[in-house]
């Protein structure tokens, strides 16, 4: 079966990285204990140094699902409440409508809050923390807007929970992550740096030879090789850099963790569970947002899954936990049909596990 499967996979990508379109592609399928990597084009069209599934990709809004976990996890331990208000641990945060807001709204985009940051026309300035946080105490929202009754989805949602979560723990955002969930599924490949006054990640050269060139989906290529894009301007708010054979694993731990530490495997399942009905249709399918993940309710079966893109990057991880099956996406260019993972490869994927 596992041949059946890398075929229905291998089938669906190749038309969607060719050489004309601009740089590659790495994806990683997990099912049943069994990892198939599906590797495209370059890395870097000027050097033509092949994408491979070690390939150090932009991983845009896949980030936010580690971050999530990060607050599971919290729960789980006693550290926090999803139920709790933020001023509890930022209690700078002063105005009418961001002091009810709560750390769950924040994580399953259920807050309402929509800054210019998170909707064009995109800001020409970045904002320093006081300024972000001048800004969320000025906000007020549209009138049929409250929080936890609706799902809007907002980056600065995620960057406060960056804030609350470093608060909480008094640690960065990236040791958190690396010490509570890359370190412990072994994700050596996975990393959150800073800026450097170029705008770039600092790392190392070693590192830093295996990042992708991003490019637009016309094929210019935007920034130089480890650009950190970023509306904010302070620590902790830039890219996550990784790879297709990294998140694999965290795919495996997603779906199929039984080997992982107890609060760590009930951390990533309760990120899955879907707490919001959105009231929209796609055709046949249904929607629901869980913290980070959205759940996509299709016939016969059930994906919860992460978009996530850039102008010079797209991903998309998705999961269909009743059949321990995850995909994941990484490519070098705005714009990726990420769609066609959702409902074409795994439900065709799901329909045939179910029919073994």
């Amino acid at each position: 079966m596992i041949a059946q499967m890398r075929d229905i996979v291998a089938t669906e990508l190749a038309p969607t990285a060719t050489p004309e379109h601009p740089g590659g592609l790495a994806a990683a399928l997990y099912a049943g204990r069994h990892v198939e990597f599906f590797t495209y084009g370059f890395a870097d069209d000027a050097t033509k140094q092949s994408v491979t599934p070690d390939t150090l990709f932009n991983l845009a809004s896949l980030r936010k699902p580690f971050e999530a976990t990060l607050a599971a996890l919290g729960t789980l331990r006693g550290d926090l409440r999803l139920d709790d208000p933020l001023a509890k641990y930022l209690p700078e945060l002063t105005g009418d409508y961001v002091r009810r807001v709560t750390v769950g709204e924040l994580a399953t985009h259920t807050s309402g809050l929509l800054l210019p940051t998170d909707h064009p026309p995109w800001p020409n300035d970045s904002y320093s923390q006081a300024q972000f946080i001048a800004m969320l105490n000025a906000w007020t929202p549209p009138a049929d807007v409250a929080p936890g009754k609706q799902r809007i989805y907002s980056h600065a949602a995620y960057v406060l929970l960056q804030l609350v979560l470093e608060r909480c723990y008094r640690t960065p955002i990236a040791r958190l992550i690396e010490s509570r969930v890359l370190a412990p599924l072994g994700m050596h490949a996975t990393f959150l740096p800073e800026r450097g006054p170029d705008s770039r990640a600092i790392m190392d050269d070693a590192v830093m030879r295996r990042i992708v060139q991003g490019y637009s989906d016309q094929g210019s290529a935007i920034g130089p090789i480890g650009n950190q894009q970023s509306y904010f301007d302070f620590p902790g708010t830039g890219q996550m850099l990784s790879s297709a054979r990294d998140l694999a694993t965290f795919v495996a731990a997603c779906v199929d963790g039984r080997a992982l530490d107890p609060h760590l495997r009930e951390a990533l399942r309760m990120t899955q569970r879907e707490s919001f009905r959105v009231d929209q249709r796609f055709g046949q399918a249904t929607f629901g947002q869980a913290m980070a993940w959205e759940t996509v309710h299709l016939p016969g079966v059930t994906i919860v899954d992460k978009p996530g893109g850039l102008n010079n990057a797209s991903g998309y991880i998705g999961l269909v936990p009743a059949h321990r099956i995850g995909i994941v996406l990484l490519a070098n260019r705005g714009e990726y049909p990420h769609e066609i993972a959702r409902y074409k490869i795994l439900p065709t994927l799901a329909k045939l596990v179910a029919s073994h």
